[in-house]
């Protein structure tokens, strides 16, 4: 069963990330929206998440939840006051630095070398892009 296979490696992953996390006190969804900021610079709410794959109920707490730790600033574009857009301040850039052993300790944990990394990457996109191809072509 390839589904529970994927289910309890995606536990067991967001596990790791808890453990390895928890000294800044973030969860894992809300260090996917730091290290996309840290890659990309600032977002709209929108484009966080369609990136991530979070719809706005999800992430609108996860952003406030961030916002008053001080890691990113949201404010409203003054062109469209519909449009939010979310920046990390000094604290969230900081945290680039001081997270950068992050990715190595869940390498670590996964016991995974980075050219079998790649290839498991590069697997489960084509994977994603194929559910998801399924899925919408059943829904027409």
């Amino acid at each position: 069963m390839v589904c529970f296979a994927l289910y309890s490696a995606s536990r067991a992953t967001t596990q790791a990330y808890r453990r390895v996390l928890e000294p800044w006190g973030l969860t894992y969804p809300q260090y996917l929206v730091l290290v996309t900021l840290w890659t990309d610079g600032p977002r709209t709410v929108g484009e966080l998440g369609h990136t991530l794959d979070l719809d706005s109920g999800t992430l609108s707490p996860l952003l406030r939840r961030l916002e008053r730790s001080g890691i990113v600033s949201r404010t409203r574009r003054s062109d469209d006051e519909r449009v939010v857009e979310v920046s990390l301040t000094e604290l969230g850039l900081d945290l680039r630095e001081r997270m950068n052993g992050v990715s190595a300790q869940i390498a670590t944990c996964m016991g995974i070398e980075i050219d079998a990394a790649r290839e498991l990457l590069d697997s489960l996109h084509t994977l994603t892009r194929s559910v998801q191809a399924s899925s919408e072509a059943s829904a027409s």
